[in-house]
């Protein structure tokens, strides 16, 4: 928690309160039902928690923003980006079941109102949203495929609306085809070692209607 604090010292009580509380919730569960790692759940502030908030040093998402989290997993980085951004709504998303079990527990165990999830494919959620989120669930060009039609038109924040993407590794292939996507180094937000291969993507997506 403490490294929460350490790049999020603005927190509320509220805030504080339920990152703090996340903790409690995923190792009660993970034992349940394996959704982290073991050597994860250890490190769950840094590998997940904070990771996710990566995407709130890039852009303060306005009130009223709309959020699809795809292939969410155990909740990222859709739970902690609800916390940090409760005037937001959030929609997490993923294929599997048991996963999403977690999700909605965990959901629920924070009350946090503003995350509603769906077991699905992204490909049958018909919504649109101010931004796709995900943590490489796919190769780019994959995913842009999959979400077709789901960004919205209007825009309402200093981002164009489009995919936010956390991804390691060598990007230059999977992006060639994309001159708009804006790479950046995770490694700029959060100095610690874990972080030094992470990337942050932006890729505008233009509505079509």
């Amino acid at each position: 928690m403490e490294l929460i604090l350490k790049y999020f010292p603005d927190l509320t009580q509220d805030q504080i309160h339920k990152f703090t509380k996340l903790e409690v919730l995923y190792k009660d569960w993970n034992l349940k039902i394996n959704v982290v790692s073991r050597k994860d759940i250890d490190e769950l502030y840094l590998r997940h928690v904070l990771h996710s908030l990566a995407i709130a040093k890039l852009i303060q998402f306005k009130d009223g923003s709309k959020i699809m989290d795809v292939g969410t997993g155990g909740g990222f980085p859709g739970i902690p980006l609800a916390i940090l951004f409760p005037e937001c709504s959030f929609h997490l998303v993923d294929s599997i079941a048991k996963k999403l079990k977690v999700v909605r527990e965990v959901v629920d165990g924070l009350g946090l109102e503003n995350v509603k999830t769906t077991h699905s494919r992204v490909e049958e959620i018909k919504d649109t949203y101010d931004f796709i989120v995900s943590r490489a669930v796919a190769v780019m060009p994959t995913f842009v495929h999959w979400i077709k039609g789901r960004v919205a038109k209007e825009q309402n924040n200093t981002l164009k609306n489009g995919v936010i993407y956390l991804k390691g590794g060598d990007l230059e292939e999977e992006l060639k085809n994309y001159q708009t996507a804006a790479v950046y180094k995770v490694s700029d937000y959060f100095t610690e070692e874990f972080y030094e291969t992470k990337k942050l993507v932006h890729l505008p997506i233009k509505w079509r209607g």
